[in-house]
């Protein structure tokens, strides 16, 4: 489902050139559960936004479901990310302004489709029909993660990135939001690529990569 190779990401801080990806050779089949750990600042999120096409490489290629991602022109891309690709991040990003509804439904807005009631939909799935016409304000932290989540399952992708999707609640809910996103992948075999700094959390998938040094490592934590 993915294959990358040779990805190389850096950043310039001043005059220094730091390489936070070096050279990321990486294959994940399809349905497969992959949890990326690594101490801070090794590159975890920035190898997500890789894959997911937020964020292009200065040197390799990545593609997914045989597509090469960075090769597509610029709306392309946009539409088969919005078509194939679900993210969730760790900070939600819902839009305040929006009823979890609406939030959830913004995708097919992107796209240019009425997805509400695919939305609510996906609200059911995630346990918060009830919650449909409230704010994001109105909500608790778990309750606006499954928000989020129903926001990235809603055109039913094939790849779901989840950004330490359990780093902002307490470790009761972030298991239930855990559960759920595994529940989710195995029911519609999506592709699960999760980065977490939780060690026991990473047991949970198929497979684990350790982030270090600019490279990738399969391996017991």
């Amino acid at each position: 489902m993915i294959e990358t190779k040779n990805l190389h990401r850096s950043y310039r801080i001043g005059r220094k050139s730091i390489e936070v990806l070096h050279g990321i050779d990486l294959q994940i089949q399809r349905g497969e559960k992959v949890f990326l750990c690594g101490p801070s600042g090794a590159g975890k999120t920035t190898l997500l936004y890789t894959l997911a096409g937020l964020e292009r490489p200065q040197q390799g290629t990545v593609e997914i479901d045989g597509k090469d991602l960075y090769a597509l022109r610029r709306k392309q891309q946009a539409r088969f990310r919005n078509e194939s690709i679900g993210y969730v991040f760790q900070n939600y990003h819902l839009l305040p302004e929006l009823t979890a509804l609406e939030n959830v439904a913004v995708p097919g807005a992107i796209a240019g489709k009425d997805l509400m009631e695919d939305a609510m939909k996906a609200l059911e799935r995630v346990g918060l029909k009830d919650r449909s016409d409230h704010l994001p304000a109105e909500l608790s932290g778990g309750e606006q993660q499954r928000v989020a989540i129903a926001r990235a399952i809603v055109n039913n992708p094939k790849v779901l990135f989840a950004d330490e999707p359990t780093g902002n609640l307490d470790s009761r809910t972030g298991s239930e939001v855990m559960e759920i996103l595994m529940s989710l992948a195995e029911e519609h075999a999506v592709t699960l690529i999760v980065v977490t700094h939780d060690v026991n959390l990473a047991k949970v998938g198929n497979r684990t990569l350790v982030i270090q040094d600019g490279s990738i490592h399969s391996g017991d934590l």
